[in-house]
């Protein structure tokens, strides 16, 4: 893999995100995005991971491929008893994240520290269990990154003393908006009093639309590089932009009304996420399924089953032998991509998927982002799961962040 502290030009991602000249007005955002991208984007990923295990319909014997993103999702899917996952990520800083989860799960002395950990993420106690317990676990590339002095002297890990999802891009977003709110009398944790979802509807209604047709707001959205800190690169939101006839603006406020008033708060974490900026700190507070009790014995057992790879998703499938993999997950990474990486990455999704393997994406906006824009020869080979599931999915997924969720499944071979 090497050494992550020396990515500075991040050119993996580079070449996944820039499709225009770079003196273009397309480019320039590129180029920006690739720059607000090269350190700590999610502390928390963003798709339910209760929602990818019931649609991978995932089996003891299987090998999965997964985006790392946080690794909220890559601990999780260990509930489901897989037998290899493989987690891929461009980001250095979430290879950094995935490998003190791993360490942290294996290490830590009891579900208690690991909570405390990552289920509060505030705790000065945090940062002994830190050096007692995980450092010495770490490998040199992953204790240098955490362990590296910022322009205000702290260190990385520091962070887990004073609050991780208020940190990386999108946790210091959701710290802007909440700021922005303030200056308009709104207090976006005020939902999270609630006791009911007609209350929360009603919060929402009231408190919270209205924060929508402010001026200032509506043209900050619409600058694409606002929101960067959502991981958004100019291509996919491009296509976020045309899934609402109120534009960008209206796709936000459609999504963030899903999150506020489709579920019960007590089982929604991604809102206290988006409204708290933490998980909360009651016994009964949600969270993701490794974080949880229940899951702790479970995901200790199998941690080591995790695999983190510093690489780019079709390098590592290339490196795979033909019909060996069983699972695939993609996130959104499709909506960046140009029918010529979609096409070598479908490619070597074909030949490394045995009879019956499954994949699954999302995107920004409604339509799918691969159908039609990859050969038919290749695409012939897949069975588009019914669309009555996919719609379902989406609805019960309660980060309510996407337009749809696409899942394939490979035919059996002639």
């Amino acid at each position: 893999m090497g050494s992550i502290t020396k990515t500075p030009k991040n050119v993996a991602v580079r070449g996944a995100v820039h499709r225009h000249e770079h003196l273009t007005k397309e480019g320039l955002l590129e180029r920006a995005f690739t720059f607000a991208f090269r350190g700590l984007v999610y502390p928390q990923i963003w798709e339910d991971p209760v929602i990818d295990m019931e649609a991978l319909q995932l089996q003891p014997d299987h090998h999965m491929v997964t985006i790392a993103s946080g690794g909220c999702n890559v601990f999780s899917y260990l509930t489901a008893n897989p037998a290899r996952i493989t987690a891929v990520d461009l980001n250095p800083a979430h290879i950094a994240l995935n490998n003190l989860k791993k360490q942290a799960v294996l290490n830590l002395p009891d579900y208690a520290s690991f909570h405390r950990f990552f289920g509060q993420a505030n705790k000065a106690e945090n940062v002994e269990a830190y050096r007692q317990h995980i450092a010495p676990h770490l490998d040199a590339p992953y204790r240098d990154y955490w362990e590296r002095r910022g322009l205000n002297g702290t260190r990385r890990i520091d962070a887990f003393r004073h609050g991780f999802y208020k940190y990386g891009l999108l946790g210091r977003l959701i710290g802007f908006v909440h700021w922005l709110a303030h200056r308009y009398g709104i207090d976006p944790r005020e939902i999270l009093a609630a006791k009911t979802i007609e209350e929360q509807r009603q919060i929402f209604e009231t408190r919270f639309a209205p924060f929508f047709e402010k001026k200032f707001l509506r043209w900050l959205v619409d600058q694409p590089a606002a929101l960067f800190g959502f991981g958004i690169p100019p291509a996919q939101y491009d296509l976020l932009k045309v899934d609402d006839q109120a534009g960008i603006t209206g796709a936000l406020r459609s999504r963030l009304r899903k999150l506020a008033c489709d579920f019960d708060l007590k089982d929604n974490f991604y809102a206290w996420q988006a409204f708290g900026r933490g998980y909360g700190e009651g016994p009964d507070a949600p969270l993701p399924p490794y974080l949880e009790a229940k899951n702790w014995d479970v995901v200790r057992a199998r941690a080591d089953r995790v695999e983190i790879r510093h690489t780019n998703y079709a390098d590592y499938l290339e490196s795979m032998p033909a019909q060996s993999l069983d699972r695939f997950i993609l996130l959104d990474a499709q909506d960046w991509m140009t029918d010529e990486q979609l096409t070598r990455i479908w490619n070597e999704i074909t030949r490394t998927a045995k009879p019956g393997a499954r994949v699954l994406y999302r995107t920004a906006a409604i339509p799918d982002v691969v159908r039609g824009h990859i050969p038919d020869a290749i695409m012939d080979q897949w069975e588009y799961e019914d669309q009555a599931k996919l719609d379902d999915w989406t609805r019960r997924d309660r980060s309510s962040v996407y337009g749809a969720t696409h899942v394939w499944t490979l035919k059996p071979h002639a």
